[in-house]
């Protein structure tokens, strides 16, 4: 009944947790492009024995009851290495943040968004950033354009109407994120081209693939590279060790070596390109469970190695290089070879790069250049506490 009394609580007991988990399924099911999140990697995001982000970090979920029937969630969490960020860099001193949120109605809403901000402000915060969940690393931001189509792995599809909610409780847009659609079938514009031809010419440098048998040699290439190259931007938190070896572990089964590669300037790496098969497409039509038959079509899908879509979630050139040409002509070259292969190798049809802040000009440019389209828009929000 809608005129019942809403209850907020803390998630505290195993069923809670299954409640905080369920609630996603039913409210987003009617929704064609919603992707139903394997319900295990749910339980492991927010497990802190099984998420090297809670090595830094802290969380309270929270859900809404009325009438016996669970109708919202939310998380309130701490991050303290984003507490010892720069505030020019978007968190700093007195930043927590909220995420993981699901609503019924506004006034459900409300309660949630609340809730969360009481728990920040007793634990001395001044400002919540959100959504975020949990890690600024894993799903940031609300899904604000692209409602016509699927996320790919790895990123958030939320229900239209949560952004009015959201700036109904006084949060206010500070930054955007954008993902670009690609058609990988087609070549790339001359210019790009002749681009990546003096590249090839250029005894300097080496575009190599990652060797899957130094799995952790080459994640600790990469970690450098990327805490290096992201260190200025808006919203830098540095990836950490646990954080790596627990991504590592879940994403190990879709890592292809030829989709991944390490750009070397003078045998010194320099700069990365991640890219992985858009998982999603397998996993849609499981609803979320690996019982009883989910784990034969994902293995399936996996030994198949064929995918329509390719996501690019991260790449990165060291700072020192960064607004130079060299910058963006190895950008070049690691996008055209890895367009190749997943061409080639996979069958793709489509790449999705992102996300890409909407002020990072060169990453914008680069995108512009090889003349993909923004397909998806993510806007964080932020509000006084």
């Amino acid at each position: 009944m809608a005129n019942a009394p809403l209850a907020i609580r803390p998630v505290t007991t195993r069923a809670d947790t299954r409640d905080f988990i369920e609630l996603a399924y039913r409210l987003n099911r009617g929704d064609p492009n919603w992707v139903p999140p394997l319900r295990s990697e749910v339980a492991g995001a927010i497990d802190p024995r099984k998420n090297g982000w809670f090595s830094h970090a802290e969380a309270q979920l929270f859900l809404a009851e009325r009438d016996g029937r669970i109708v919202g969630r939310i998380s309130a969490h701490i991050d303290r290495l984003a507490l010892e960020m720069p505030p020019e860099q978007g968190f700093g001193p007195g930043t927590g943040f909220f995420g993981m949120f699901e609503a019924e109605d506004p006034v459900t809403a409300r309660a949630l968004i609340n809730a969360a901000e009481g728990w920040l402000r007793n634990k001395g915060m001044t400002r919540v950033i959100g959504p975020v969940s949990l890690s600024i690393w894993e799903e940031p931001g609300l899904l604000i354009q692209g409602y016509d189509h699927p996320p790919t792995v790895m990123m958030g599809h939320h229900r239209p109407e949560y952004r009015t909610w959201i700036e109904e409780n006084g949060f206010a847009p500070i930054k955007q994120l954008l993902t670009y659609d690609l058609d990988v079938t087609k070549p790339f514009p001359p210019l790009v081209q002749r681009i990546i031809a003096a590249g090839e010419k250029n005894a300097r440098i080496r575009i190599r693939t990652v060797d899957k048998s130094r799995f952790a040699e080459e994640a600790a290439t990469i970690l450098a590279i990327l805490n290096d190259a992201w260190s200025d931007n808006w919203g830098f938190v540095p990836l950490t060790q646990p954080e790596i070896d627990d991504v590592g572990k879940k994403l190990k089964p879709i890592v292809f070596e030829q989709l991944i590669r390490i750009a070397e300037l003078d045998g010194e790496p320099v700069a990365f390109m991640i890219t992985l098969p858009d998982l999603n497409e397998a996993i849609a039509p499981l609803d979320g469970s690996l019982l009883p038959f989910g784990w034969a079509k994902l293995l399936w899908w996996l030994h198949k190695g064929k995918a329509n879509t390719m996501r690019v979630p991260l790449m990165g050139v060291v700072k020192r290089l960064q607004a130079s040409r060299m910058a963006s002509q190895l950008a070049f070259m690691m996008i055209e070879y890895i367009r190749r292969s997943a061409v080639a190798d996979f069958n793709a049809t489509r790449g999705e790069i992102g996300w890409i802040l909407d002020d990072n000009q060169g990453m914008v440019a680069i995108a512009d250049t090889i003349e993909s389209r923004v397909n998806k828009v993510y806007q964080v929000y932020a509000k006084p506490l």
